[in-house]
């Protein structure tokens, strides 16, 4: 038996808590400083309020005031909280981490640097922590289609395991594989930190296709706009590949589960698709938003996120001027709230197609 801490008690981390204790191991799952309604919940009648679902008996509810508790003698420290929360994290956890101890990373997204580069999650991580600790742990994150309510109900769920450190991986896998959660592994973490971050923005981007649809009204033929939706997805797909290509990972995790398929299941709803469909719908972001309150919405925190880094890459000719057509119109439509009008010309530069000829009056 092995004692696997899980910090953020939202539906992705606690939904992790079932394949591991469904392997009989004793899991604690502390909530955050915002999860001490779920916490409640847990101890009262052991249901989780989000997920609706009983947690497994062989896990332990703890508040974040307990933190210091539920670290202790922790193998695998798995940190599930949202991208904003990964700065409270680190100082929540630095004080309590041990020696030897693995951070399995739940949290996607991306920072800019002040050098203008991107940089991925589990680097802000460990760039956060103690000096004196930062170098006696090890670091993996998860990758890949995982919706936290299926993965709770136990249905088939595939997902990648990712750590430059890739001794850590076989015990990893070995603690979490059930014969419902499979489990690859892989040592290309920038690969895989990129594209699940983006999928995020991307995945907002193909929800705009629906509210498009929905503001033209009804087709008599009833005509839906699932062209336009393909369009965004494979640029997008596209984006993500330049990307992972200048920051050095490799092209197979693009089309492979953390890319292709992470996004896929992203933009089969919750809050980036419902976010899009305002959107697409003629509302301004700044509507949309206050519609939302309340809610984060990973897409929009990760387009804010990397657009520095974007503009300085550009700007400093690492990247061309027209990369990523895409994002940076997302950019515009959050930040300024313009229209959505895409130009699906621009899409597809950079692979080896001719590019479509202008339509007459165009």
């Amino acid at each position: 038996m092995t004692i696997i801490t899980v910090v953020g008690a939202g539906v992705m981390g606690t939904a992790l808590t079932f394949p591991a204790a469904d392997n009989g191991h004793e899991v604690r799952l502390v909530g955050t400083h915002l999860d001490e309604e779920i916490i409640a919940g847990c101890r009262r009648d052991r249901v989780h309020p989000r997920l609706r679902r009983t947690i497994h008996e062989r896990v332990t509810p703890f508040s974040h005031t307990e933190i210091a508790t539920a670290l202790h003698d922790a193998e695998v420290v798995v940190l599930g909280v949202n991208s904003r929360g990964v700065h409270w994290a680190a100082q929540a956890i630095g004080p309590h981490v041990q020696p030897g101890q693995t951070i399995l990373m739940v949290t996607k997204g991306l920072e800019s640097t002040v050098e203008g580069e991107l940089q991925v999650l589990p680097d802000v991580l460990r760039a956060h922590l103690p000096a004196a600790i930062r170098d006696r742990l090890q670091y993996a994150a998860i990758g890949g289609p995982s919706i936290a309510g299926e993965l709770a109900a136990r249905r088939h769920t595939s997902v990648v395991f990712v750590s430059r450190s890739a001794e850590v991986l076989p015990r990893l896998r070995a603690l979490f594989s059930t014969p419902y959660y499979h489990i690859w592994t892989s040592d290309d973490l920038i690969g895989v930190e990129l594209c699940v971050a983006l999928k995020n923005p991307y995945a907002l981007a193909v929800g705009l296709a629906a509210g498009v649809l929905e503001k033209q009204g009804n087709d008599p033929a009833n005509a839906q706009n699932h062209n336009y939706a393909a369009a965004i997805f494979a640029q997008g797909l596209a984006e993500t590949a330049v990307l992972v290509q200048h920051m050095g990972g490799r092209m197979e995790t693009v089309y492979s589960l953390p890319g292709a398929g992470d996004l896929f299941v992203t933009t089969q709803g919750g809050r980036n698709s419902r976010m899009g469909l305002r959107l697409g719908k003629g509302l301004p972001f700044s509507d949309a938003g206050e519609e939302m309150s309340g809610e984060t919405i990973e897409g929009v925190d990760a387009v804010i996120a990397i657009m520095p880094a974007i503009e300085s890459m550009i700007a400093r000719g690492v990247l061309a001027a027209d990369a990523l057509p895409l994002l940076r119109e997302l950019h515009q439509i959050i930040t300024r709230n313009t229209a959505v009008a895409f130009d699906f010309n621009r899409f597809f530069s950079k692979l080896p197609f001719a590019p479509p000829e202008t339509a007459p009056g165009d």
